[in-house]
């Protein structure tokens, strides 16, 4: 059998054995007892069917539970592998072609981590389209309270594109928290109060205040500065506006002690929070939710979505029935009444679960894991995806062996596209951060970034395509 046929035929079998008799389900779990919950389904998207090879693994891999340490460590595993298969090569080809074949090798590892940093950008900063939660439920509605745009020094998503993705995710309403800052969400909500964009889902005004440990007052009427201000007075100004305080991320252990907080007037408590660390220990988990039931304090889930970062993973459901019949006003006085009240019974903390759980002591070689893992919650659909562009791998392959077109050649050409990501990338950021200046650091910060590293790497895969295309060398296959 021809050597390419078995190279995809292997892979189809293992994808399909791993599948069918290792499935693993994804659910929609409770976050407070981590068990599943019927009345919410997954939905995968049409798109990331057709492009499951793709789509579906980066995306995987950014809803891992250590993503920042898992990435760099599966690029350690691909140089690698790589410097072991390079290392083979260089010593099985004839000795005459040794000293290129090593040359050939060595040039391509810049290449090689400039591919990976791409599809690392990729994985954390692009919105790729993430399985979606399916509420069935009668009455309960999909809500955050935690949400960060460009008007954030932090944040790298515009209001609008804010909106958009809330929608897409299902929820039906949401707060934007932007540090130090509500005019601008204030604003944007008058907008959509006086009919300019749907009602669907609703925007309700927040900020986040950085205090002695960030909180996120919820349900502003009014502005006020909170620069400098104490804690007990912006707890206190919140609440006079008829506003609400969830104490953000305290397990974290930046802040002072959750007896502090319960005194100062504080509504409640981030059970769990995507933006920091999920599955954090269970210890420290078990004593704030002790804590919190104790004391009649709400416990939620904090997105803390700024527009890059893990697909979403969190979600609050709240229970108002007759939502629909409601109108704007309605609906933001239901949600701030069960916040006051501190009504635990009307609120469920949903997480998005699509792997077993573990922890951050020996990662190395957790991307192998996360790799099976992936492959064991895949459809038919998924499999028959991944089938279909495997076949066609191989027929581009094929095409490239009867053309002469070297693994060398490709590898320049991969990296010349990377660099042109980066770079666009850079750019797209660089207008961003002009257009909101004054409130986002970031744009500015990974704009610089990813200009210098792409313009680097661009410089670099040039280079190599000048060398492997234009002069005459001999090839080595």
């Amino acid at each position: 059998m021809d050597k390419t046929k078995i190279f995809v035929a292997v892979p189809i079998l293992i994808i399909a054995f791993l599948a069918l008799f290792f499935h693993l389900d994804i659910h929609i779990i409770d976050a407070l007892s981590l068990k599943p919950i019927p009345e919410y389904d997954v939905h995968i998207p049409i798109v990331r069917l057709l492009f499951e090879p793709l789509l579906g693994l980066l995306l995987y891999f950014n809803r891992a539970i250590y993503p920042l340490q898992e990435l760099p460590i599966a690029l350690i595993w691909i140089l690698g592998l790589y410097t072991c298969l390079g290392m083979t090569r260089i010593f099985i080809v004839a000795a005459p072609f040794r000293r290129q074949a090593a040359l050939r090798f060595l040039g391509n590892l810049p290449l090689l981590i400039g591919i990976c940093f791409s599809i690392f950008i990729v994985i954390l900063f692009i919105p790729l389209p993430n399985n979606t939660i399916v509420n069935n439920t009668s009455n309960e509605i999909l809500l955050t309270t935690h949400a960060h745009t460009e008007y954030s020094h932090d944040g790298l998503i515009s209001q609008e594109e804010m909106w958009a993705w809330h929608k897409r995710n299902g929820f039906d309403a949401f707060f934007i928290t932007d540090h130090a800052n509500h005019k601008k969400t204030l604003d944007f909500a008058t907008l959509q109060r006086n009919g300019q964009f749907p009602i669907a889902p609703l925007i309700m005004v927040g900020q986040e205040h950085s205090g002695s440990n960030h909180m996120s007052l919820l349900g502003l009427k009014g502005t006020f500065g909170t620069k400098d201000k104490e804690d007990s007075l912006i707890v206190d100004l919140t609440h006079r506006y008829g506003g609400a305080v969830i104490i953000n991320h305290w397990f974290d252990g930046k802040g002072n002690d959750k007896e502090f907080y319960k005194d100062l007037g504080a509504d409640g408590f981030e059970i769990e929070n995507v933006g920091k660390e999920l599955y954090y220990d269970r210890t420290l988990f078990k004593e704030l939710k002790k804590f919190c039931e104790d004391h009649k304090l709400l416990m939620l889930g904090g997105l803390d979505f700024h527009g890059y970062g893990r697909a979403c993973g969190i979600w609050n459901a709240f229970q108002i029935p007759h939502w629909h019949q409601m109108d704007p006003e309605e609906k933001e006085k239901s949600i701030l009444g069960i916040i006051r009240d501190r009504d635990q019974t009307k609120v469920r903390v949903l997480m998005y679960q699509d792997r077993p759980f573990y922890t951050e002591d020996n990662l190395w070689f957790q991307p192998f894991l996360t790799l099976m893992n992936y492959f064991r919650t895949l459809n038919s659909w998924q499999v028959l995806s991944w089938t279909l562009w495997l076949v066609l791998f191989q027929l581009l392959w094929n095409y490239r062996k009867e053309h002469f077109i070297t693994f060398h050649k490709g590898m320049a050409l991969a990296g010349m596209l990377g660099a042109l990501f980066l770079l666009a990338l850079g750019l797209y950021y660089r207008f961003r951060g002009n257009a909101v200046r004054g409130y986002s650091e970031v744009f500015a910060e990974y704009s610089s970034l990813l200009l210098a590293i792409g313009a680097i790497f661009m410089a670099y895969s040039l280079l190599a395509i000048y060398f492997r295309y234009f002069l005459k060398r001999k090839q080595i296959n």
